[in-house]
């Protein structure tokens, strides 16, 4: 949770804590602990619960739609054939990206060339043209 934060900003904030809540700041932080604790509690009590009207061994994380459905609705086969149809697809995609992929890494290579001392090219080889200006002598 505080893993970028460094210990000047802790205690900063523990100062900042101490000037809020002067003599009341271990109450303070018994009380958000106890809260903390009790919300545990709850989350622990309902998934037991969940459970036992279940009848089945639940965890939180299973609570999320799709991996409930994973684990409680469909067999191992009826998994398989929803996913046998979209496999190649995703294989597809996944063999296009990958060239995509490589191909930025060559222009980038190239770009770095072009940066390190030659004469930044276009794309045709050639210098760039300009853009031709829009003629307003011709609407009518």
């Amino acid at each position: 949770m505080f893993e970028n934060l460094n210990w000047w900003e802790i205690g900063a904030l523990l100062m900042l804590a101490l000037l809020i809540f002067g003599d009341r700041l271990p109450v303070v932080i018994n009380d958000g602990l106890r809260m903390i604790r009790n919300l545990r509690n709850m989350a622990r009590n309902a998934t037991g619960d969940l459970s036992r009207e279940l009848g089945t061994d639940i965890q939180l994380e299973d609570l999320h739609p799709k991996a409930f459905i994973r684990k409680h609705l469909l067999s191992e086969e009826d998994e398989q054939a929803i996913r046998k149809p979209l496999q190649s697809m995703y294989d597809n995609i996944r063999s296009d990206v990958s060239g995509v992929h490589d191909e930025l890494k060559d222009v980038a290579k190239a770009a770095d060339l072009r940066t390190n001392g030659t004469r930044p090219a276009t794309a045709t080889g050639g210098a760039a043209a300009p853009a031709p200006r829009p003629s307003y002598d011709d609407a009518t």
